[in-house]
């Protein structure tokens, strides 16, 4: 559920939607999403001094906390 909400707003972001991927790695308390997007797209995701990506944070976190969970989302080079 958390894995497809972060590729939904993703994907919604950037301009190449097909190399968006969200790999999950749980582990016993925390589970971390590892969200990959194209070179050129960072930015986007990250948006300016990272607001994008500090609300793609809080909406997981609003979400994982309904889910009875803890995530963290993980923006890879």
């Amino acid at each position: 559920m958390l894995k497809d909400l972060v590729e939904y707003i993703a994907k919604s972001l950037v301009d190449n939607p097909d190399a968006v991927s969200v790999a999950e790695v749980e582990g016993e308390q925390t589970s971390v999403l590892e969200l990959k997007v194209a070179k050129e797209d960072l930015g986007k995701v990250i948006g300016k001094q990272g607001r994008t990506a500090r609300a793609m944070r809080t909406i997981l976190g609003a979400a994982s906390t309904k889910a009875r969970k803890r995530s963290v989302l993980e923006i890879l080079e």
